[in-house]
This record gives C-alpha cells, sequence and structure tokens, in this order.
C-alpha cells in the first residue's frame, strides 16, 4: 500500500462518503471518488481505478439492497437486466484495450446534452411510472440498456448510474425512484465484473479500498434512504445537477487534452 499522509486519508474518507450519498441518490459517485483517488499521492492510475471499483461495490451493494427493501424491483426486470450489465462490463473493458477512451467523449458530450436538456424541458419526466411495454418486450428493452450501459461501464464509467437511470425513465417510463433502485442493481453487477478482472492483476489497494468502502457504504446507506423518503421529484433534481457536473469535467478533460 502507498504511503499515504493523514490528511489526504481523511480526505479520500470524506471523498469516499460523499460519493456513496450521490451515487445511491441517483448515480456518478465516481465524479467525486476517482478524482480524489487520482490526485492522492503514490496511487497509480490503474490502482485508483481498481481500488474505486473496490469502494463502490460495498455501497452499491448497501444502496441496492436499500432499495430493494422499500421500492421492492420487479426481479423479472432486474435480474435480465443485472446480468446484461455483467456481459457488458466485461465486454467494455475488452473495448478498452482497442479503442482510446478520448475517442468517446465527444459522443458522450452530445448525448449527456440531450439528456440534460430533455430532462430540463419536460419537468413532469419520471415524475410518475407509466411504464411503454409490458411482458417479453419490456424485459428486452431492460436487457438491451443493460448490456449497452454495462459495456459503458467496462469501457470508461464516468456515470454509469445516470446512464442507467435516464433509460429506464426517458425509454422504459419508470418514475426516478424505481428507475434509481434497477440502476443501483445493474451498477452493482457491472462493478464486480471490473473487480474480476482487477483483482487477480493485483491493482486493488485493499487496506484503501476497505476503508473508503465503509465510508461509501455509511454514504449510500443515507442517500438510498434520503430517496426514498423525498420522492422522484427530489432525485431528479439531484439527477439534473450531477449531469451538468459531467457535461462539465467532460468538456473540461477535451479542452486540456488539446
Amino acid at each position: 500500500m502507498p504511503e499515504i499522509d493523514v490528511l489526504s486519508f481523511v480526505l479520500l474518507l470524506v471523498a469516499a462518503l460523499a460519493a456513496g450519498w450521490v451515487d445511491a441518490v441517483v448515480g456518478g459517485g465516481g465524479l467525486i471518488q476517482l478524482p480524489a483517488l487520482l490526485l492522492a499521492p503514490g496511487i497509480a492510475p490503474l490502482q485508483a481505478l481498481a481500488t474505486n471499483k473496490l469502494s463502490s461495490v460495498m455501497g452499491t451493494a448497501v444502496a441496492a439492497a436499500t432499495y430493494s427493501r422499500r421500492v421492492k424491483p420487479d426481479l423479472r426486470t432486474a435480474v435480465p437486466l443485472a446480468v446484461a450489465a455483467l456481459v457488458g462490463a466485461v465486454c467494455g473493458a475488452m473495448l478498452a484495450t482497442l479503442v482510446p477512451a478520448e475517442a468517446f467523449d465527444p459522443i458522450i458530450l452530445v448525448v449527456l446534452i440531450g439528456v440534460g436538456a430533455f430532462t430540463v424541458f419536460k419537468p413532469k419526466l419520471g415524475v410518475h411510472t407509466k411504464r411503454r411495454w409490458h411482458g417479453w418486450k419490456h424485459v428486452t428493452a431492460a436487457t438491451v440498456i443493460g448490456l449497452a450501459v454495462g459495456t459503458y461501464d467496462g469501457a470508461l464509467g464516468p456515470g454509469t448510474g445516470s446512464f442507467f437511470v435516464i433509460a429506464f425513465v426517458s425509454v422504459l417510463g419508470y418514475a426516478f425512484m424505481p428507475a434509481s433502485a434497477f440502476a443501483k442493481i445493474a451498477n452493482l453487477c457491472t462493478n464486480i465484473g471490473a473487480l474480476a478482472f482487477f483483482i487477480p492483476a493485483g491493482h486493488v489497494i485493499w487496506g484503501l479500498g476497505l476503508a473508503m468502502g465503509a465510508a461509501n457504504l455509511v454514504g449510500a446507506y443515507f442517500g438510498a434512504r434520503t430517496a426514498v423518503s423525498k420522492g422522484s421529484r427530489f432525485v431528479r433534481v439531484v439527477f439534473i445537477v450531477v449531469i451538468a457536473a459531467l457535461i462539465a469535467k467532460i468538456s473540461w478533460d477535451m479542452i486540456t487534452s488539446g
């Protein structure tokens, strides 16, 4: 484990706590936690990615369990979604070795701007569940979403939970609350898929990852409870804030990379 001073360690725990809360509400906690790890002295980029996944999987598991108890997502949709997300994450990891991340940035930026504008100008979007399909059509659409977003998570990652949420809201017609529940289940599987690669490769910093994971799961627990108690309108507001942050981050990355 790299030698990390006390102040840096405390700041990483605070970042993990905040990331867990944000991730549990609407996704996008990686915007807080991963940059914090990358800025920490002595941590290599692959170690930061792997340790971020270890921390995130703990918080996501708690959030998924909390949502499952309180929102009770339909397992007939959740199980195919989770399996497809796991497969997609593996495919995305393979794709990441062939295509540079910079090639995805312009496409993702355009999609995020479109998603953000669509959400802002559709104030009733995601307030109530109005499913567009039922039966096998609904399950097939959920499976395609799991595969597509899971592939993105394996290849890049930032904002995966938010992409799951908006896909379930805009494509399938769910309210933000059940969409967040499905997103947590799917995101848990994509994190597990990533760790299946990172752990055997020896990139995880276990001591730091477990400590951050403890902070992350505390944040995730309270984030999930906050979202459930305040409802879909609150989740929608947080979603718009996270999308704006994603747009700013990717834009800045494109500018600084030339």
